[in-house]
């Protein structure tokens, strides 16, 4: 009778194994075993790098607030200094002859404090002191009385009539150092005019 029947399996062989000769497969499983946590290991610390770099990326590509802009700087202290003439004053005690007294009011309207350095006038023969001494200082919102005596050093370099006479100021504060001129006003002119000629009434040089 004739036909195929079913195939024996050869010597040295097993049925079912398509490869008869895999290898030893225990050192190759140990290594898998090892790298496979390793491996989960570094996608996961790579992951969460990526992450924050996308994190830090998006914020560094998010639209800032721009900073407040500086505030203003403080106005230049002629422009918040007044001063205004008050009224004649009695020469002050042990004052030399020809000499005598006038009295102005200084305010400061806003800003920082201001301080004077130098009270002078524009006349050659006729010197000024006052008090306070300068340097003083003024704060904003308040005034400070200021007494100024005059002495006569030469008549002939003071004017009979003081037309239009001012005071010579320099102000100083943390915006900058002015030098300003005040004029006071027709009573401050007469009155510097009336004591000029009582120190100077025969014009003596």
């Amino acid at each position: 009778m004739s036909g195929v029947g079913p195939v024996e399996p050869g010597e040295g062989t097993r049925a079912g194994d398509d490869d008869p000769d895999p290898g030893p497969t225990h050192p190759r499983g140990r290594l898998a075993r090892l790298y496979g946590p390793h491996r989960r290991m570094f996608l996961t610390t790579t992951t969460v790098a990526a992450l924050l770099a996308g994190g830090g990326y998006l914020y560094a590509t998010r639209p800032q607030k721009p900073p407040p802009p500086p505030p203003p700087p403080p106005p230049y202290p002629s422009q918040v200094v007044d001063i205004s003439y008050l009224d004649a004053e009695p020469a002050p005690p042990n004052a030399p002859p020809r000499s005598f007294g006038l009295s102005v009011v200084l305010s400061v309207q806003s800003g920082p404090p201001v301080t004077v350095t130098r009270i002078a006038q524009p006349y050659a023969g006729l010197s000024v002191t006052s008090s306070p001494r300068p340097p003083f200082r003024t704060k904003a919102g308040s005034a400070r009385k200021i007494d100024i005596a005059m002495h006569v050093t030469e008549c002939g370099k003071v004017p009979e009539n003081a037309g239009l006479p001012f005071l010579d100021v320099t102000l100083r504060n943390t915006r900058a150092i002015e030098p300003h001129s005040y004029i006071l006003g027709s009573r401050y002119a007469h009155d510097l005019s009336a004591a000029l000629h009582v120190a100077c009434g025969n014009r003596s040089r």
